[in-house]
């Protein structure tokens, strides 16, 4: 009794009403999808498994794209392509009520006075922390913020404290935060 060996293309060829790699020249089985296009995801392309690696490999969501369409595209995916408003933007478009004793704005129900602005709401997070770092309060210019830098760089460097390891990371907080508001735009030049 003879055994013969099984083809193994036999065991993956496509059976009838299955669908076929489309990879030119490949006849296996096409068992795996892959996207067609950026724009069609749910369109697919089907291939066997060495042709669909193939396939994956060459694919680039983002071919054709520049850098700020790119940007957008993964911004817009962080709120999953959902309009968004800045918290407490967008206020319903009921009736403002008329309340003369005031006893509405504790639930913020009633008009508010606009708060005073002095500029410093223009200022990032980064920005309002290195202030903090740098012991300085606002309004402040560039001249302030490198006087109190070689203030606190002279303080704090690790050859002025025996090489202290908490002299150290102090001495990179400022560095950092000087970095940060050396580059800010909204510090005054004067």
């Amino acid at each position: 009794m003879s055994r013969r060996r099984a083809n193994p293309l036999a065991e993956t060829a496509p059976k009838p009403f299955q669908k076929i790699c489309e990879a030119p020249g490949c006849r296996l089985h096409g068992e795996f999808r892959a996207p067609l296009a950026r724009d069609r995801l749910t369109e697919y392309r089907w291939f066997c498994l060495e042709h669909v690696r193939e396939y994956n490999k060459k694919w680039d969501y983002f071919a054709g794209l520049d850098a700020d369409a790119i940007e957008q595209h993964i911004r817009a995916d962080t709120t999953w392509r959902r309009p968004v408003w800045p918290l407490g933007g967008r206020r319903s478009g009921g009736p403002h009520l008329h309340d003369p004793l005031g006893l509405a704005d504790d639930a913020g129900l009633g008009e508010k006075p606009p708060p005073k602005m002095d500029g410093s709401e223009q200022l990032t997070p980064a920005e309002r922390d290195a202030m903090q770092v740098l012991e300085l309060s606002w309004p402040l210019t560039r001249a302030e913020v490198k006087s109190r830098y070689k203030e606190l760089v002279k303080l704090h460097h690790p050859d002025a404290n025996g090489g202290a390891r908490s002299a150290e990371e102090k001495f990179k907080e400022i560095n950092a935060a000087y970095s940060t508001l050396r580059a800010s735009e909204n510090i005054r030049t004067v």
